[in-house]
């Protein structure tokens, strides 16, 4: 047995001797679900947040990060082994969020020791919760065109300017910035800094984005001469669109993978949908057509779930690199898909807002069809994605403009 293998063993016996049984089957374990924590939340599920301090003890909140971060000091490798069995059995990760799947990896990275040492601990306790500071009015798939100026002070920046669609803004403690220090920059890209700022420091003002689904992670962010000091600087001055590049990386990814789920389990959704409300409880659905595209569905996932086990496997590192954009681009129209369909079996069913004659399931489905419409466009729209496939995975030439 390989080293590998016996430490799978091992993994495999702890999560499914610790992980609590009000939790199992209740999560495709991607980074996204679990306990996102932070100073504001209010989690009363005691078994959640049982399996948090277990995770916390363990190391396997991050369980690749360094052990003086907080994290299990274990390699890539391990690290999947360990998601793997907390997804074979449907436990979400003990901790979750935007600060361990996206910023927290970025920082391992670029940040220096003081900036490490200040913000991992917390972020793998799930003590400290973080958003992201990219989209403006103007600046949503031209993300180099932001505005948000940081200006230099003595040992402080001053923030002035706006951010758009900063998800769970109004739940988080802190944020990452793309900010642009240096206005003459010959090109766009050049002259943004990333930047770190305390969402209680005077001068920040988040608002509410409410969406047509009813619920709303997004919210709006302002910045009015709000001071930061200058060791809230990631990297270098003016140099920030690398780290900006690697923090979207990790996210495109993130997304991909966190709609993956279980194999098959978008296909037996609809499935079950179907029987639902076509009223087949066993056997044969009978309308042929329906079936070929439920079996096209299927087909789809299987194949995206290989790919992701490829990819898992030829990785070198936790860093994904522009194949990330393909992992974004499949799973959120995966995703749009099983929802279009699950929607066309349940006929008027499907219509349901509020009021009698549709039951909870069919409500919150039909909301959830309509959040699924943004999965193409956040974390960058899927035509963007296929300009960064075609150049930097197939190297195909850029188009005259």
């Amino acid at each position: 047995m390989s080293d590998l293998e016996a430490f799978r063993a091992e993994a495999r016996a702890w999560v499914r001797e610790n992980a609590p049984h009000s939790l199992r089957g209740t999560s495709g374990s991607g980074p996204f679900e679990g306990y996102w924590g932070g100073t504001k939340c209010e989690e009363s599920d005691r078994d959640l947040l049982r399996w948090r301090d277990l995770g916390i003890e363990k190391g396997w909140t991050a369980p690749s990060w360094p052990k003086q971060y907080g994290g299990g000091g274990l390699s890539y490798e391990q690290e999947q082994v360990i998601h793997a069995e907390m997804k074979a059995i449907g436990v979400p990760r003990p901790v979750a969020g935007q600060g361990l799947a996206m910023f927290g990896p970025v920082l391992l990275e670029y940040g220096n020791d003081a900036q490490r040492a200040q913000h991992l601990p917390g972020i793998a306790r799930g003590e400290v919760r973080w958003c992201q500071g990219y989209s403006e009015p103007n600046a949503g798939s031209d993300l180099a065109n932001l505005q948000l100026k940081a200006e230099r002070d003595g040992e402080e920046f001053v923030l002035n300017g706006q951010k758009i669609w900063t998800s769970h803004a109004n739940l988080s403690d802190w944020i990452y910035c793309l900010a642009r220090t240096d206005p003459n920059a010959p090109k766009k890209q050049m002259g943004i800094s990333v930047i770190l700022a305390d969402l209680n420091t005077p001068g920040i003002t988040v608002r509410r984005i409410d969406l047509i689904s009813g619920y709303s992670p997004f919210c709006e962010t302002f910045f009015d001469n709000v001071r930061v000091p200058v060791s809230n600087l990631v990297g270098e001055e003016n140099k920030g669109w690398t780290i900006a590049k690697a923090i979207l990386g990790h996210e495109r990814s993130s997304i991909g993978r966190s709609i993956a789920r279980q194999p098959g389990s978008a296909q037996s959704d609809v499935v079950a949908r179907a029987r639902k409300h076509l009223g087949v409880p066993e056997g044969e659905i009978p309308d042929p057509l329906l079936r070929d595209e439920i079996a096209a569905l299927g087909m789809l996932e299987e194949a995206f779930h290989l790919t992701l086990a490829r990819n898992q496997q030829s990785a070198e590192s936790g860093t994904p690199g522009a194949e990330g954009s393909i992992t974004k681009i499949v799973g959120t129209e995966l995703k749009q898909k099983r929802f279009e369909l699950g929607m066309k079996v349940a006929g008027i069913q499907g219509l349901g807002w509020e009021g009698p004659g549709f039951d909870d399931d069919d409500l919150e489905y039909t909301r959830e069809w309509l959040r699924s419409r943004a999965s193409t466009i956040e974390g960058g729209s899927s035509e963007i994605q296929k300009n960064i496939v075609s150049k930097r995975v197939l190297g195909l030439p850029e188009g005259k403009k």
